[in-house]
C-alpha cells in the first residue's frame, strides 16, 4: 500500500502496518510520508514531555524517523501494532539520549587520567644518591641495631610487637632504637 500527499489518502493512526512494510520492501518514500505526517506530532509531543526541552525533543523525532526509515525491515506485524513498535523505537532513543547526557564528559585533565609527571634528573640523582648513602650508613651499624630499625621503620611494627617478636623488655627495645638511630644520623652526616 502507498499514499501520497496527492491520493489524498490518510490512514488511521493504528493501521500503519502496511506503511512499514512498503518502507522496508522497496523505500517507498510516499508510505514514509505518510507515516511521518501522522506519527512526528505524536512522537515530538511524547519527547517533549520527557524532555520539557523544545529543541531535543525535535531532534530526538527527527532521529525516531531516522531509525524507523532505517529499520522498517524489522517490523513484524504479527508481533504487535505498528504504534506499538514505533514508540519502542522512540522510548529507546529517548533512553539512549537520556543516559549519554547523565554520562560525565571525558575530562583529559582529570587526575584519574593524568600520570604522575616524571621527576626531573636531579630529583632522581638526588633520591638515588639518598638511598645509598642510607644502604652505607646501615651498614655500619650492628646487625641488631638494623633489624630494629628495620623492623621499626621500614615494617612499620609496632615497639610492643618488636619486644614480643626479639624477647625483649618493651623499655630495652625503644632505648635501642633510639640508640640506633642516633648511630645512623651521625654515619649519615660523615657521609656526606
Amino acid at each position: 500500500m502507498t499514499a501520497s500527499k496527492d491520493s489524498g489518502l490518510t490512514p488511521p493512526a493504528d493501521d500503519m502496518a502496511p506503511y512499514l512494510v512498503a518502507i522496508a520492501a522497496h523505500a517507498d518514500m510516499a508510505a514514509f510520508e505518510a507515516l511521518f505526517e501522522q506519527y512526528s506530532p505524536r512522537i515530538r509531543a511524547y519527547m517533549l514531555k520527557l524532555t520539557r526541552n523544545g529543541q531535543a525533543a525535535e531532534d530526538l523525532m527527527q532521529e525516531t524517523m531516522l531509525t524507523i526509515w532505517r529499520k522498517a525491515g524489522q517490523f513484524d506485524p504479527a508481533r504487535g501494532p505498528a504504534s506499538a513498535w514505533i514508540f519502542t523505537i522512540a522510548r529507546n532513543i529517548w533512553i539512549d539520549a537520556w543516559r549519554k547526557q547523565r554520562r560525565p564528559e571525558f575530562n583529559p585533565e582529570d587526575p584519574a587520567f593524568v600520570s604522575e609527571p616524571l621527576p626531573d634528573a636531579a630529583r632522581v640523582m638526588e633520591d638515588r644518591q639518598s638511598h645509598d648513602a642510607l644502604h652505607r650508613a646501615l651498614a655500619t651499624l650492628p646487625k641488631e641495631q638494623v633489624d630494629l630499625i628495620r623492623l621499626s621503620f621500614f615494617e612499620e611494627a609496632s615497639h610492643s610487637t618488636i619486644a614480643k617478636q626479639l624477647g625483649l623488655p618493651i623499655g630495652t627495645v625503644k632505648s635501642r632504637i633510639r640508640l640506633a638511630f642516633g648511630r645512623l644520623r651521625t654515619a649519615l652526616e660523615s657521609l656526606r
